[in-house]
């Protein structure tokens, strides 16, 4: 990632999801179902602009960027703050720290397997931060609970257990447990561990490695 000195953490992230696409080709693949390294520029670019997903803007910008020299400024734009009036220009690390790391691993992952990129301090604390609250949204469909365990940094229970089920513990960096989180889990180092029944009834709603 890019060295942004005392930039906010979210600006970092931003430089690194920027280099990222930057390094990609327009059609790369990605960890985003159906969706090309393009497709996931046009999309934090308009994601600062409305919340719809598959907005026109969104379609336009990435049909256009199969050209290398449009997708080349596209990436150059999402390098760029957003517009003062956008809730991402105020909001700052709330919105997108997750965002942004999380998609970098979307472009980085999408070709196939890489080891994972060291994080700081300070990126580690931030995102295990933000998985409490989005831990519990992501799991919260899942029967058995879940426990997540970030080795030397903490555990924490984001699910309790619906009627008989058991409990599944996610083991792995606190990045990768955020993959997981994140409906990534097929291309996250992370181990899942539980009663078969457990494993299969989270596999449904987050999918792990594959067993």
């Amino acid at each position: 990632m890019p060295d942004s000195g005392d930039a906010p953490r979210h600006a970092r992230l931003r430089a690194g999801l920027a280099a990222a696409l930057g390094a990609a080709s327009p059609d790369d693949p990605t960890l985003c179902e159906g969706w090309e390294a393009r497709h996931l520029a046009a999309h934090v670019l308009t994601r600062q602009r409305t919340p719809r997903i598959n907005s026109p803007a969104f379609r336009d910008l990435a049909d256009r960027a199969q050209d290398p020299e449009v997708y080349a400024g596209l990436v150059a734009r999402v390098a760029a703050p957003p517009p003062r009036l956008s809730p991402h220009a105020w909001a700052g690390d709330l919105m997108n720290v997750t965002e942004f790391f999380v998609h970098a691993e979307d472009v980085r992952r999408g070709a196939g397997d890489v080891p994972s990129r060291p994080l700081d301090d300070d990126l580690v604390a931030s995102l295990w931060r933000q998985l409490g609250v989005a831990g519990r949204l992501s799991y919260r469909r899942a029967a058995p609970g879940v426990l997540l365990v970030a080795p030397g940094v903490g555990r924490r229970r984001v699910s309790r257990p619906r009627r008989d089920a058991g409990t599944v513990v996610v083991t792995g960096e606190v990045g990768e447990l955020v993959l997981h989180a994140f409906g990534r889990g097929r291309h996250a180092h992370v181990t899942v561990t539980g009663d078969a029944p457990d494993l299969v009834a989270l596999d449904d709603v987050r999918p792990g490695p594959a067993r």
